[in-house]
């Protein structure tokens, strides 16, 4: 006998079996990665050496994967952010490229349709102030398509800079959008070039994840730094756990299979002089995140 499954139930049981496989996976990966993280300690400080951030299309292996796991969890238990926020910039720095590669089709798919909208209404705000913008950073600028847009959404900003920790991604950037003279794409920590070339009147951007990198201190700090600079806009787009509530947890948390941090952005923005005009959020990759939208000022 034939059994006919519909479409939507297909993808019902499929989403079903992926979470029991995710979760069996999860249950075992730290236990077995401890012990290979003791068998093979070489191997265990190059995969540190390299970066762990991103398990999703990328070529870790499975023992890999469970070794990432045992180290993240460990630091996580110690509460150690700084190291794991130093292994964040390490993968960044050293296989970003490789991240990027793989996932070109997100401005179509993603960016376009989901998130151009809060920069509808930054044209908005831009046109209740009463002093010009002529710069505009994008921190973490990737494959550098999110600046390439924006280049032509604002044609009264002159001077367009995309910072990224990979010196090849930069090298791809400068290559690629050669023949548009208002880009300049960067090697930079957006901390670092923040404190030597940042100025007022300048609009800054993050899209997909970025300060998710940061930890809690080291992100306050950095708003801070802008925010001492003068007249500046901060428009940020960037993930959230599902279970990160604002009002029972107002800190920044460690969440999700990258331990990235899921911060309390309006509360950020706020405490460190910093005005919101914007916040919102949409639920995001099939519900693991929250994609939340921040418009600030000072």
């Amino acid at each position: 006998m034939n059994i006919y499954i519909q479409q939507p139930m297909k993808r019902k049981i499929k989403a079903i079996l992926y979470q029991l496989l995710r979760g069996i996976f999860d249950l075992l990966s730290v236990p077995f990665g401890n012990v290979l993280v003791f068998l093979l300690p070489k191997k265990a400080r190059q995969l540190s050496k390299n970066g762990l951030t991103v398990v999703v299309n990328n070529n870790m292996s499975i023992p890999e994967r469970f070794m990432r796991a045992a180290i993240f969890k460990k630091l996580e238990k110690r509460q150690d952010y700084n190291t794991i926020a130093k292994l964040h910039q390490s993968y960044w720095a050293n296989k970003g490229t490789e991240w990027l590669s793989q996932s070109e089709d997100l401005f179509k798919t993603d960016f376009l349709p989901n998130c151009t909208f809060i920069f509808d209404l930054l044209k908005k705000e831009l046109s209740n102030q009463s002093e010009e913008f002529n710069t505009l950073v994008e921190i973490g600028t990737g494959n550098g398509a999110v600046l390439n847009y924006l280049s032509s959404e604002f044609p009264k900003i002159n001077h367009f800079v995309g910072l990224d920790l990979s010196p090849v991604q930069i090298e791809i950037n400068n290559k690629k959008f050669s023949n548009n003279n208002r880009l300049e794409f960067v090697t930079s920590d957006g901390f670092e070039w923040v404190k030597e070339h940042g100025h007022d009147n300048t609009i800054f951007v993050t899209s997909g994840g970025v300060l998710e990198y940061f930890t809690e201190l080291r992100l306050q700090d950095f708003l801070r730094q802008i925010n001492a600079l003068g007249k500046t806009i901060f428009v940020a787009i960037e993930p959230n756990s599902t279970k990160h509530n604002f009002e029972t947890n107002p800190n920044s948390q460690v969440y999700g299979r990258e331990w990235a941090f899921s911060h309390n952005y309006p509360k950020l923005f706020k405490d460190t002089g910093f005005s919101v005009w914007h916040f919102s959020q949409k639920h995001w990759a099939e519900g693991t995140n929250i994609q939340t939208f921040i418009g600030a000022k000072n």
